[in-house]
């Protein structure tokens, strides 16, 4: 166990220590404020406090750790090695960064509740998050302080074994609508076949009549495939179904249509199965509770797991009503389009309510890659490019890679060519450790 000593124990300092000791390194991390203690502990030990004591391992802390609330910090971001950092400390430390705070200031995406410019959409843009405004939204930065960390402190402590772990992957399919044309309903089947007309889009209206006919496969129905890939992969597959009620950013299908809910049923017979909760429900605790009952329903089992329609997060609102309504997990912190580390880490965290200066149970897994990123390039071979340096990035520091791929994604439209072997490309990337 690695203990801690600090002049005061604050619910930061407990959480940001076991996301890097606990989490990353794999190491159990106690604390004390008493020097008594501190001296007679025989295994792993620092202090982290505004004076060194002796000669110990000491990383001197910032006073963010030990505020309440939010304030405008000035942040001042360093080259650090290969890497960036911020907080700095000096170089008599055992590192010359306040990892711990950064790590915090990240994880709690304290910018988050600071004034920032939201999409049109009412989201946070990675255009406003520190990590982009410094060029290292595309590394994991809090892992690889940890590694430092790490070696830093075995330096102290040779003797000591750090537990290792491994590379994984948790795909994601994120399922907005299960069918292009299949179990719309009449007035929407109408609707559609008038639209295409005027549109002069014959084509489309030619192959929504041979799928109703049942002469044709409905171009979004990939859950065959996905559900054969699984067989071969490490990661077991994670699908978000969204089942809330139509309006003008949803249009999914109705829970009320039987092949729908047979559908569910049988992914979840082969996958894990969440709830992609519908926009309007994002800031409406009762309209969740409604379409979580409803999946439960469905799957006849607790919902574990969520995630938000058009990745719409409102901080802390959005997360303090899963912690309400008891959900586990959920995936929605990440950015639609840009690749990268929204939280700065490729390891799971918990939510941190700043305005309750507590840690939740909920379990934010946060992911890297929207296949929607990928369409900003033309080519296949940058599109894999991109993937293949996000792998390596993950990889170096024995994360999880959450990518976040659509059914529709599978249907083989020009769109989406070439996606398939991407998908190929992260699944065979957990094989190759």
């Amino acid at each position: 166990m690695l203990l801690v000593y600090t002049h005061k124990i604050s619910p930061r300092i407990k959480y940001a220590f076991k996301h890097i000791c606990t989490r990353i390194l794999r190491v159990d991390v106690g604390f004390t404020t008493k020097i008594e203690e501190f001296i007679a502990h025989e295994s792993l030990k620092m202090s982290y406090t505004k004076q060194q004591l002796g000669n110990e391992f000491f990383i001197k802390s910032h006073d963010i750790m030990f505020e309440q609330g939010v304030s405008d910090i000035d942040i001042n971001v360093q080259d650090w090695d290969d890497t960036k950092a911020f907080f700095y400390v000096g170089d008599k430390c055992g590192v010359p960064f306040d990892i711990f705070a950064a790590s915090f200031y990240l994880l709690s995406r304290y910018e988050e509740y600071l004034p920032h410019v939201k999409d049109e959409y009412g989201r946070f843009m990675a255009s406003e998050s520190l990590a982009y405004k410094n060029d290292f939204l595309k590394i994991p930065v809090i892992d690889i302080w940890a590694y430092k960390f790490k070696e830093a402190i075995q330096n102290q402590f040779p003797d000591f074994d750090f537990p290792e772990r491994t590379y994984r992957i948790k795909p994601i399919i994120d399922v907005p609508t299960a069918y292009r044309y299949k179990s719309k309903g009449l007035v929407r089947t109408v609707g559609g076949l008038f639209k295409e007309f005027f549109q002069f889009r014959f084509k489309s209206i030619y192959l929504r009549i041979v799928v109703l006919l049942g002469l044709k496969h409905d171009p979004y129905d990939t859950f065959k495939y996905l559900i054969n890939r699984q067989k071969s992969s490490k990661g077991k597959f994670l699908f978000f179904f969204l089942i809330g009620d139509y309006s003008t950013y949803d249009k999914g299908i109705n829970i009320n249509k039987k092949s729908f809910v047979s559908l569910i049923k049988h992914v979840a017979d082969y996958c894990k199965v969440g709830l992609k909760v519908s926009f309007f429900a994002a800031d409406n605790i009762t309209v969740t509770k409604k379409e979580k009952i409803k999946m439960e329903e469905v799957i006849n089992r607790p919902l574990i797991a969520s995630r938000q329609s058009y990745s719409r997060l409102n901080l802390p609102e959005t997360y303090r009503n899963l912690v309400d309504l008891e959900v586990k997990e959920d995936y929605t912190m990440g950015y639609v389009k840009h690749v990268g580390f929204r939280a700065g880490t490729c390891t799971p965290f918990y939510f941190y309510d700043l305005d309750y200066e507590i840690q939740t149970p909920l379990k934010v897994y946060s992911y890297q890659l929207m296949d929607f990123a990928l369409l900003k390039n033309k080519s296949l071979l940058d599109k894999k490019k991109v993937l293949n340096e996000l792998i390596r990035e993950v990889k170096k520091v024995k994360g999880e890679l959450i990518p976040v791929f659509h059914n529709y994604t599978f249907s083989g439209s020009p769109r989406w060519v070439g996606f398939k072997e991407l998908f190929n490309v992260i699944i065979e990337s957990a094989n190759e450790q």
